[in-house]
């Protein structure tokens, strides 16, 4: 999904956003990340609904659905994840502070592999605390056509929605530390120029 979308993405999502915008990704790093994560919740409720009409289809009419009607999930996964990953390595390599881009994007790997373990540690909690007087969770008899997968998925979907609204939250503190003092120039008088905030002021013909 990334290899086509990637492309077409930069082809033309890209200047039909910048001409509305006026900013050079068409969208700021940080907008990009947030609907990456929004876009995340809309994949989890289709692998939900995916899930029950597949489940449904197996146990009421013994028939097995195609392999290609998760082709949906996908695909809106792949947008999403090609908003915050590259949104992610664009950010850490235009905003931060010099010399601080590999570790933070090193620290996006780590958060993935430390996703991946807490993901386990959430199965066993969902198991845990679904269990009903059989002694069966929505994950305990790792058969789809017993399990309750599709609950499964709507419980993701409501976490990937949390976490984008604490995305929210996060990115609305944040200021662009990174501009350099020549974008603020004051004229003061008809041969001095004053750059940056402090309160030097410069002979217009020293600074050309």
């Amino acid at each position: 999904m990334l290899i086509f979308i990637v492309p077409l993405y930069d082809t033309l999502f890209v200047p039909f956003a910048r001409k509305i915008t006026g900013h050079d990704s068409g969208i700021t790093p940080l907008q990009r990340i947030g609907t990456g994560l929004f876009l995340a919740t809309f994949s989890m409720i289709s692998a939900a609904l995916m899930e029950k009409k597949r489940r449904n289809a197996a146990v009421n009419e013994n028939v097995t659905l195609s392999i290609f009607w998760i082709t949906p999930q996908f695909l809106i996964f792949g947008i999403s994840e090609m908003f915050t990953a590259v949104g992610l390595v664009e950010f850490f390599y235009k905003q931060p502070l010099k010399g601080m881009q590999s570790f933070l994007t090193a620290i996006t790997y780590c958060s993935f592999s430390f996703g991946f373990f807490l993901s386990s540690v959430l199965v066993t909690l969902v198991n845990k605390a679904t269990l009903d007087s059989s002694g069966a969770g929505w994950l305990s008899d790792n058969n789809l056509n017993k399990d309750k997968l599709d609950h499964f998925y709507w419980l993701l979907a409501v976490l990937s929605f949390i976490n984008f609204l604490n995305y929210l939250f996060w990115a609305t503190w944040y200021s662009n530390i990174n501009q350099s003092p020549l974008l603020v120039i004051a004229q003061h008088g008809p041969n001095n120029l004053k750059v940056g905030g402090g309160d030097a002021i410069y002979p217009f013909n020293d600074i050309i």
